[in-house]
């Protein structure tokens, strides 16, 4: 088995740089601007189409959703440089004003017209259609070479359509769950012994440190997001976006909530810090800090984090599942683990109040701990969750009938035309 795996590791390593955004969107870019190059000679009179395979390198996108709005915007600000163009060519030439207003108007339109990051575009479409003599070629020719381009870039992913970034973002998902379990299980360690109040605050910097990969997690993500949009091989394609988005917002609260926990263990550890300034400095500086929490107390937060950590780990599986038989058995195994940690939360709860009952210091601190233990499980309740999905879905089907009215009553009735009619259905039940 190790030979098999050794063997085939050059081959594994091979497919995921081929499916590396960059060089997916390289090898697409590339053939999507020859072709369009190879049309445009034919069809375009100007002897070097360049437009053409300019505009299919910048159309053509990694994912489907992105080549759409990408294509429609640059038609859009060629088109509208060359109708600036010719309205100023008609009534003024080229002069050096003349091209400074040319530029004005042409950036003022691009913003008008909303072509987002292809204002500039316009403005040099203008340019390069104005500085000419047989504006009116020149401008037919820019038009035409930039719809073939703009064609060929949306062919390319139509016949070799993207890949969907889904499994990526899982992974990425998966990823930093794993990150925060480990970094819980480090807390809780530490919340179980003599911990210095330097350590619990390097353990609060590793906490913040999490904010850069929820960063990276949320960009991998948007990329999946976009890979799902207008993908014809993608069912359910809002379903999906909604299931990994809400799994990352509730991962990335309770990243903000261990940040919480961390800052107040360390609020703790300061607190149990012998004075150095006291009536013997010298046996404070050499004595060890209290612990943060009696044996059985400290030892019980411990196993409740460790509990913790698994369920966030397992929260994160079952939000990248596909299958429905391996996301019943994760379900399964987060109801279990959360389960056992409500168990332990409750004996934790116990303790604390018997502690307080015999020492009143740092009640506050105390109680923020099993406050803040308790607000990760509950965003990993499988109950909350299902809640936050049906809004979720709703609201994004609200937003998609707002944007799109004109497409969900096509799919309406598409779907009232092709489902079987009541009666024949009951016939069938009835045979």
């Amino acid at each position: 088995m190790e030979e098999v795996r050794e063997r085939t590791a050059p081959l594994v390593r091979f497919v995921k740089r081929h499916r590396d955004p960059v060089v997916v969107r390289a090898l697409r870019s590339a053939a999507a601007a020859t072709i369009a190059y190879v049309i445009a000679l034919r069809l375009s009179p100007e002897a070097a189409p360049l437009t053409a395979p300019l505009t299919a390198l910048l159309v053509v996108q990694v994912t489907l959703f992105a080549t759409l709005t990408n294509g429609v915007r640059r038609v859009n600000a060629v088109v509208a440089g060359v109708l600036v163009a010719i309205a100023f060519s008609l009534l003024v030439g080229l002069t050096w004003w003349s091209l400074a207003l040319v530029i004005v108007a042409a950036l003022a339109v691009g913003h008008l017209v909303r072509v987002e990051e292809y204002v500039q575009e316009v403005a040099i479409s203008a340019m390069l259609v104005l500085g000419v003599t047989t504006i009116g070629n020149t401008a037919w020719a820019r038009v035409l070479e930039t719809l073939i381009g703009a064609v060929v870039g949306l062919a390319i992913n139509l016949l070799l359509p993207p890949p969907v970034w889904v499994e990526e973002a899982g992974e990425s998902i998966e990823g930093l769950a794993r990150r925060v379990r480990q970094l819980m299980l480090r807390v809780g360690e530490e919340a179980a012994g003599r911990t210095p109040a330097e350590q619990a605050a390097a353990r609060l910097h590793e906490a913040r440190r999490l904010d850069h990969d929820i960063v990276e997690v949320d960009a991998a993500l948007r990329q999946a997001e976009d890979s799902l949009r207008l993908n014809p091989r993608v069912r359910e394609g809002v379903l999906h976006r909604v299931v990994l988005r809400t799994g990352l917002d509730t991962l990335e609260i309770c990243t903000v909530v261990l940040r919480v926990l961390a800052r107040t263990l360390t609020d703790l550890a300061k607190e149990r810090e012998p004075d150095p300034f006291g009536a013997d400095a010298l046996t404070a500086t050499a004595a060890e800090p209290d612990p943060l929490f009696p044996a059985e107390t400290g030892a019980t937060l411990e196993r409740l984090l460790s509990e913790i950590a698994d369920a966030v780990v397992s929260f994160a599986v079952l939000v990248t599942t596909q299958v429905s038989l391996n996301a019943d058995a994760a379900e399964a195994r987060l109801t279990a683990e959360l389960r056992q940690a409500a168990a332990t939360r409750d004996k934790l709860a116990q303790l604390l109040l018997e502690q307080l009952q015999q020492d009143a210091r740092q009640w506050q601190l105390h109680g923020a701990v099993l406050t803040e233990v308790n607000r990760i499980i509950d965003e990993l309740d499988t109950e909350h969750r299902s809640r936050r999905l049906l809004e979720e879905l709703d609201r994004a089907t609200r937003e998609q009938r707002g944007r799109m009215p004109w497409l969900y009553r096509i799919q309406e009735r598409l779907h009232n035309r092709l489902r079987i009619p009541d009666r024949l259905r009951r016939n069938r039940a009835d045979a």
